[in-house]
């Protein structure tokens, strides 16, 4: 059995990889023009399994107001368009055959505070994410101590670094946040 090690950069990946899933996340709020990757995060559930909607449809940005989703299987359409409605995005989807249509609405003020919740709620799954990461790697540090193969004051020193790292990153997506935010409220 291959003993497990303690490796900080390998936490830091980690927490930068929930870092970068929560940039794309809060790239799809677009305030002012239709985008693609304002759909992206939706999951379809097709075929019995949950899958990322662009693998089930062609995503497209016709225009500045408008996405249009074309569902490869016809058959699928009612449950993309059931994803879309449920993502809570402020989209309403207009089927056209194969095709969905979703008119980005005018950002009107409870537009803008709806998109702020989202924000919100993306970041703070954010966070999540990397505390989970931070739990991780001080479980196993733990275990490394329990098992001889550290020292209590390895133990310390490391969990202070993962806890340093921790709130870096954690500061790091409040900034996203403020940042996204003020993209959001400004008119």
């Amino acid at each position: 059995m291959a003993a497990a090690k303690f490796d900080i950069n390998d936490v830091e990946r980690r927490m930068r990889g929930a870092l970068d899933s929560l940039k794309r996340e809060l790239s799809g709020l677009r305030t002012g023009r239709a985008s693609s990757a304002m759909v992206e995060p939706i999951t379809v559930t097709v075929y019995g399994a949950r899958m990322p909607i662009n693998q089930v449809a062609t995503i497209s940005v016709p225009d500045a107001r408008t996405i249009s989703v074309s569902v490869w299987d016809r058959s699928q359409l009612s449950a993309v368009e059931k994803a879309i409605r449920e993502a809570n995005l402020g989209l309403n989807p207009v089927i056209d055959g194969t095709l969905i249509r979703l008119p980005i609405p005018p950002l009107s003020a409870d537009r803008r505070l709806e998109l702020v919740k989202i924000a919100h709620k993306y970041t703070e799954g954010g966070r999540v994410a990397i505390r989970n990461v931070r739990r991780d790697a001080m479980d196993l540090l733990k275990k490394l101590e329990k098992d001889h193969a550290m020292t209590e004051d390895d133990h310390r020193k490391n969990g202070s670094k993962v806890q340093e790292l921790t709130d870096k990153i954690i500061k790091e997506v409040d900034q996203l946040l403020q940042v996204k935010e003020a993209e959001i409220k400004q008119v």
